[in-house]
């Protein structure tokens, strides 16, 4: 048996996996551990390898078996699990995306608010050419994890005449991001508010996304002239993004909550 955490950060699930249960079965595991209607269901598995140095590092694995750099909202649930079972109020998480460190704001077990150290953004201007559709112009950001994020001024977060699923899904996969790209699609409601919509690299869509908030919140700083600090509502709620400069750390803050822990079978 294996044994499993589950947490969510505004609807965005994963499943928490010590390392030594992975068994170089990683891929696999996420493929059939994540599955919604056969088995646990999550939008991804977060492997929690504890150094020998007391240090931790954390292998993510989408739904569909895909290894990605790192989720923001993903290790913020890795901290809840810490804070309410080992009291830890501060940590240090390694990613293949760079070291995040996460800090208990406020806790009412299972529900924790976490502030995460998201690193330096950085945001480029692109307009990509897509087949049926043309130029779609947008800005490539990389959070540790890259994204390319279109500014929308539609109700539904449409956009080229296309469903923001639709073109999500086109973006995501096209051949012009060879290792896949996640997508949002981001409204200015005001000077310090976005509104926004993710579809995520090897998952599709999803209802919130912590690397997804800050590339959304740092393009639209960066390129729209919003204020430096935001509140950027996805799907699942709202999440807190500060960013002083375009060479300082940006600073995300959300909520994570611990859905329950089980056990499932070594399929």
């Amino acid at each position: 048996m294996i044994p499993f955490v589950k947490a969510h950060a505004c609807g965005n699930d994963f499943l928490i996996i010590e390392e030594n249960f992975a068994q170089r079965r990683h891929a696999d595991l996420a493929r059939k551990l994540c599955a919604r209607n056969t088995s646990v269901g999550a939008d991804g598995i977060e492997f929690l390898e504890r150094k020998p140095n007391g240090e931790f590092f954390l292998r993510l694995f989408n739904a569909d078996g895909s290894e990605a750099e790192l989720s923001g909202n993903g290790t913020r649930c890795v901290a809840a699990w810490l804070a309410s079972s080992e009291g830890k109020q501060h940590v240090a998480l390694g990613t293949h995306g760079g070291l995040r460190t996460c800090q208990v704001v406020k806790a009412a077990d299972p529900l924790y608010l976490i502030e995460s150290e998201m690193g330096v953004p950085r945001v480029m201007q692109r307009t990509i050419e897509l087949p049926e559709i043309g130029n779609v112009a947008g800005a490539m950001v990389n959070v540790g994890n890259p994204h390319f994020v279109l500014f929308v001024d539609t109700d539904d977060f449409s956009a080229h005449g296309k469903s923001w699923q639709d073109l999500g899904a086109r973006i995501s996969t096209s051949p012009l991001f060879p290792h896949g790209t996640n997508v949002e699609f981001v409204r200015v409601i005001s000077p310090t508010e976005i509104a926004f919509r993710i579809y995520e690299r090897g998952c599709g869509p999803t209802t919130s996304s912590g690397t997804g908030t800050c590339a959304s919140s740092a393009a639209a700083m960066a390129l729209r002239g919003v204020e430096r600090s935001l509140t950027a509502i996805a799907e699942g709620g709202a999440q807190q993004t500060v960013w002083p400069a375009n060479d300082a750390v940006m600073r995300l803050t959300g909520p994570a909550e611990i859905i329950c822990r089980g056990e499932v079978a070594a399929l």
